[in-house]
């Protein structure tokens, strides 16, 4: 992947110090293990988050919004993979062999476009196809922002708290 340009990673670099001031509090069932970790498209700021320094591999949109949000997730330790599901399973199939592997896998449920919170096949086929579980991820947030776009895409204040509820399946 080409270095991104440095506007990119100064955005970045900014964002993910604000991740970083977070307070996660994250509910785990007993039997949570390495699968597909689905949330809605609004709550991608609050997950990179919880998730940090685990590992997780991800796909990331091609779009320039993409850019900085691929940048950003490296930088919280994620390994990322660009595509999307609008641009069909090929790109998907990419999570396959880090699952299978027994690794996390991150993705936006309702992918990268919506409609906002309906499920894609993207997820569902990654999970019948790899064997591992689709963990639901529902987020409560303390002060934030929501801002008036296809998702309502949630800006977590800086500092504040975020409980994570990890659930089985949708």
């Amino acid at each position: 992947m080409a270095k991104p340009a440095f506007k990119v990673r100064f955005k970045a670099f900014l964002v993910t110090l604000w991740i970083k001031s977070l307070r996660i509090r994250l509910k785990t069932p007993e039997s949570f293990g390495p699968g597909i970790l689905g949330v809605w498209h609004k709550d991608l700021l609050a997950s990179a988050a919880a998730f940090k320094n685990w590992g997780v591999h991800t796909l990331v949109s091609e779009s320039s919004d993409g850019d900085l949000f691929a940048t950003i997730v490296q930088n919280l330790g994620y390994s990322v993979t660009r595509g999307s599901s609008t641009h069909g399973a090929t790109n998907v199939r990419h999570l396959l062999r880090p699952l299978r592997e027994g690794h996390f896998v991150g993705m936006a449920l309702d992918g990268p476009r919506g409609p906002a919170l309906e499920v894609k096949q993207g997820s569902q086929w990654l999970a019948q196809s790899s064997g591992r579980p689709l963990w639901f991820i529902d987020v409560h947030y303390g002060a934030h922002l929501s801002l008036k776009t296809w998702d309502k895409f949630v800006l977590p204040l800086p500092l504040t708290r975020i409980d994570i509820e990890i659930k089985l399946s949708l």
